[in-house]
């Protein structure tokens, strides 16, 4: 932290005010905007340093991470009709259960620099350090550089965000694509033209294509702001928004409109929908399924019950401190609330586009409707979604930790609000920190202690604590409220990551060995279930040498009954390899968490039948027989009737498919073995006249 003077920022510039004039309001008395102190750069460089490591260090150790969105790329660099659709296989027969901007831009990576480990990981690393950087320069224009340092430094160490920015998942580049779009709309609000505005709405279009809805829970912040804070009268603002508005349906719905215009003959099955139909994915499973579950395939609340979620926990005001969400991401939650309440107090009688209330309404705004959805919805809700919330809890925090301590300089009150953050912020990372009692287990402890010290010092009237002293304490504070983050950080980076429930942390071994709390078991449905990167081994890489399993997974690495990997090992897939002549895909297999580590290891087409977890209804019975019977369809894995497609999860039409399959097709016992590692693989050649 800088010195005690440096903590008055410099002045954001306005509409109407020359840069480097006169700033009414906190911000008052430092230094012009083109005159940034000299440790700006230097502390930026290290933030940034700092992020690089935690997302890069080692970042092959989880091999090709989510097999699920892994051999989507791979797909994606084999084929451009794959990359445009988001297709699981070269093949083109379902597609990914997400639109596909993320895997084209994993897609382009690996038809560059070929598939790896490091090729699909490495986009999702940079657009971590690229958030953290944004992150800095959008909040600088409101709260200046310290506030702007410290919301850097809060989002690079968010476990959430050292988690996703290390795994390919959506969420990393939706998040860049975020807080771009909220860079681009704090210009707009500065400049008071179109060109801000637009940026700022099709970057919002963008992240949609990364993850459909979830892009658009930024914009009740977006339109809040601008409609309070943007310059000109309340119909130049009006007819802002609504181009805005414009911008944001046409650049997030023009891929849908495209997809849903061609005949479902000629592009690939839409995985997730049941009515083959990219607008239905979006309305059911992508969208309504999410907030009330219960629509689309796996979209039901599942075993948490209702108004639950095997990932997420029971729905409710708290449960961003339960024990699925808390490590991720809850640490400095309070602070960020207390900050946002101080700072929308301490601006009330600032002028109409002041821009530190501005920033307060913004990031405010864009907390309060993320944590409020996530806490309430029904439907599947992964603790990794919180990492959007890292860019709103750095900028409250940093602009919290320097309005506070001006604050403290006139009035004793600042003084007990900024000492009670503190307080708050250290006495709930030990509460968080005991939850896993074999983890440092002295860290919990001393930040409780240290904290509550520190709040102590911060809390007495300036007049008692000279200046120097205090502002030590402000840095030792932010050190304090920090160090449960990077430990987290710090655990998350040391260990293999797989499956769709990733979480950041420490593995923890009395909820089923996985990480952070996580629930154990597999349940079959839905998106993202425990085990669905694993299985087969990925790609060698530090600390995987021995080919091992990436871990997170359950038994078998498939994650769905019957869909273990196990099922096929490697001497029936170079069976598979040496027999495929001319067919468009190897095998078909019951799922999408089976049919992705065979791709990634073969480089051959995979057909996932029923899509990730074996419940869409694709192929039909007459699908697969037209498929076998033009020769692009030679072999069938069916899960040997111990579930997988067609099983728990699936529908009539893939039970009916399971059953044609080992009725008419011969059962395949590569190099003469019976059951074991061949069981329920079937030759269908000839099967259908």
């Amino acid at each position: 932290m800088p010195g005690a003077a440096s903590l008055r920022t410099e002045p954001a510039p306005q509409p109407g005010r020359a840069p480097g004039g006169p700033e009414p309001g906190p911000a008052r008395g430092g230094p012009a905007p083109g005159r940034a102190p000299r440790w700006v750069l230097p502390a930026l460089v290290t933030v940034g340093a700092l992020a690089a490591f935690l997302y890069l260090w080692n970042v092959t150790i989880s091999g090709y991470g989510n097999t699920y969105y892994a051999m989507a790329a791979q797909a994606a660099a084999q084929d451009w009709t794959s990359f445009f659709f988001g297709s699981l296989d070269a093949g083109n027969f379902i597609t990914l259960d997400k639109p596909p901007l993320s895997t084209w831009v994993m897609g382009l990576s690996v038809r560059v620099f070929g598939l790896s480990s490091a090729s699909v990981l490495l986009p999702q690393a940079l657009a971590g350090v690229a958030t953290v950087l944004v992150v800095f320069a959008t909040v600088r224009r409101s709260f200046g550089p310290v506030a702007a340092i410290v919301a850097a430094l809060v989002t690079a160490l968010t476990p959430a965000a050292v988690l996703i920015f290390r795994y390919d998942n959506p969420d990393a580049i939706l998040a860049l694509l975020l807080v771009l779009a909220a860079y681009a709309f704090v210009r707009s609000l500065e400049a008071g033209g179109w060109r801000w505005v637009v940026l700022s709405a099709s970057l919002v279009g963008a992240g949609f294509l990364a993850k459909y809805l979830q892009a658009w829970m930024v914009l009740p912040a977006f339109a809040l702001t601008y409609a309070v804070a943007a310059p000109g009268g309340i119909g130049r603002r009006l007819v802002r928004l609504t181009g805005a508005a414009g911008t944001v349906l046409v650049t997030s719905l023009w891929w849908v409109a495209v997809v849903d215009a061609i005949p479902a003959a000629s592009r690939p099955f839409i995985g997730g929908s049941e009515t083959n139909s990219a607008l239905d994915l979006l309305l059911g499973y992508d969208g309504l399924g999410r907030i009330f579950g219960g629509a689309g395939p796996g979209g039901s609340a599942g075993p948490g019950g209702p108004g639950g979620s095997p990932f997420g926990g029971e729905a409710g005001l708290f449960r961003l401190f339960n024990e699925q969400f808390d490590g991720q991401v809850a640490w400095l939650l309070p602070f960020a609330l207390l900050a946002l309440a101080s700072g929308l107090w301490l601006t009330r009688r600032a002028r109409r586009a002041d821009p530190r209330r501005a920033g307060y309404v913004l990031w405010g705004c864009w907390l309060l409707t993320h944590a409020l959805v996530f806490s309430f919805m029904s439907g599947i809700v992964h603790p990794y979604y919180s990492v959007i919330l890292a860019p709103a809890i750095g900028a409250l925090v940093g602009a919290g930790v320097v309005d506070l301590w001006a604050w403290r300089a006139r009035s004793i009150v600042g003084g007990v609000a900024l000492g009670a953050a503190v307080a708050t912020t250290a006495l709930l990372a030990a509460v968080l920190l005991a939850r896993t009692p074999d983890f440092v287990p002295w860290l919990g402890p001393a930040v409780a202690v240290g904290g509550s010290a520190l709040a102590v010092l911060l809390a007495a009237p300036a007049g008692r604590v000279t200046r120097g002293l205090a502002a030590a304490a402000v840095a030792l504070a932010v050190v304090m409220m920090l160090a449960g983050p990077l430990g987290y950080a710090v655990a998350t980076i040391d260990r293999s990551i797989a499956g769709g429930d990733p979480q950041a942390g420490p593995t923890v071994a009395s909820a089923g060995g996985l990480p952070g709390g996580s629930l154990a078991g597999g349940v079959p449905g839905g998106d993202g279930f425990p085990g669905g990167g694993a299985g087969l081994p990925g790609p060698p890489g530090p600390g995987r040498g021995d080919g091992q399993d990436s871990g997170g997974g359950l038994p078998g690495g498939g994650g769905l009954p019957g869909a273990a990997l196990d099922a096929l090992g490697s001497e029936a897939t170079d069976f598979l390899v040496a027999n495929q002549g001319s067919a468009t895909w190897l095998v078909a297999v019951p799922s999408a968490n089976a049919a992705g580590p065979i791709q990634l290891a073969t480089g051959v087409p995979v057909m996932a039948m029923g899509g990730f977890s074996g419940g869409d209804p694709a192929p039909t019975l007459a699908q697969l027989q037209a498929y076998v019977r033009s020769g692009e369809l030679r072999f069938v894995l069916t899960g040997g009737g111990r579930g997988g497609f067609g099983g728990p999860g699936g529908t009539g039409a893939t039970a009916a498919v399971s059953s044609w399959v080992e009725e008419a097709c011969a059962p395949v016992t590569p190099g003469g073995a019976s059951g074991g590692a061949a069981a329920g693989l079937y030759d269908c050649a000839g099967a259908v006249d």
